[in-house]
């Protein structure tokens, strides 16, 4: 398996000196290639679980691997994106996108060239010369997705990247996402609390629950894509998981 968490736990101690479990005992199972969404309200350890598969942080208890090796701290390979977007606002679109890459070493003429490419990808290749507070909200969001993807991670983590956004610059980064995905095919694991984003995108809908986070229950969504919001099989998907929560 691709990613494995086997047993994994996380406790935290309290300034009074007492424990606060996070995460209780998770197994997690993960293919390479496939997009996965932790689904669950406020408190369900969802953010904790991203972190330490994402190497950010250690469990009190159990492993997590990847390919097979032990993960104990972030790596190139394994990109995360959360909902502050994090551009460098003295830097223009292009050398955002660039800068991941020259921490990998590229060249100056090859930096440009991939950071073209992902520009293109995301469909900002006009803005390359802009600066970052002369866009939306949406379009700094696809800068941090094209500056993610430029240095061709393994994984991409994405914490409720899309929880800032209005409702329809929102449906319109969930599109993007799900067509990026399907041309890249990139291992993502998308941290949620809405079940029609989850719905829309995720090939499994990792369902949690709190008090402590557990992983409650698995969901596939055998949906083609691209998905219809208003179909019938949408929305019995979008029923069962809300049982669930």
């Amino acid at each position: 398996m691709f990613i494995s968490v086997e047993g994994v736990s996380k406790t935290y101690e309290l300034k009074d000196k007492s424990n606060s479990v996070a995460l209780e005992k998770v197994d997690l199972s993960i293919e390479e290639g496939k997009f996965i969404c932790l689904l669950g309200p406020s408190g369900c350890g969802k953010t904790t679980l991203l972190n330490m598969i994402a190497g950010f942080d250690k469990p009190s208890t159990g492993v997590i691997k990847i390919n097979g090796g032990d993960v104990n701290q972030p790596s190139i390979d394994r990109i995360a994106i959360f909902q502050n977007f994090g551009l460098l606002p003295w830097r223009t679109v292009i050398k955002n996108v660039e800068l991941g890459l020259e921490s990998k070493g590229f060249d100056e003429k090859k930096r440009r060239e991939i950071a073209e490419e992902y520009l293109e990808l995301v469909g900002l290749s006009n803005y390359k010369k802009h600066h970052p507070n002369q866009l939306s909200g949406g379009m700094q969001q696809r800068i941090a997705i094209a500056r993610a993807l430029a240095v061709d991670p393994e994984i991409l983590f994405m914490d409720e990247p899309f929880g800032a956004l209005d409702a329809m610059t929102k449906m319109t980064m969930q599109d993007e996402i799900e067509r990026i995905w399907q041309e890249k095919k990139k291992t993502i694991i998308f941290v949620t609390h809405d079940i029609e984003e989850a719905v829309f995108l995720a090939d499994k809908i990792v369902v949690m629950t709190a008090g402590p986070g557990k992983v409650k229950k698995i969901i596939d969504v055998p949906l083609v894509r691209k998905r219809d919001r208003t179909s019938p099989d949408f929305l019995a998907i979008r029923d069962k998981v809300f049982t669930e929560l």
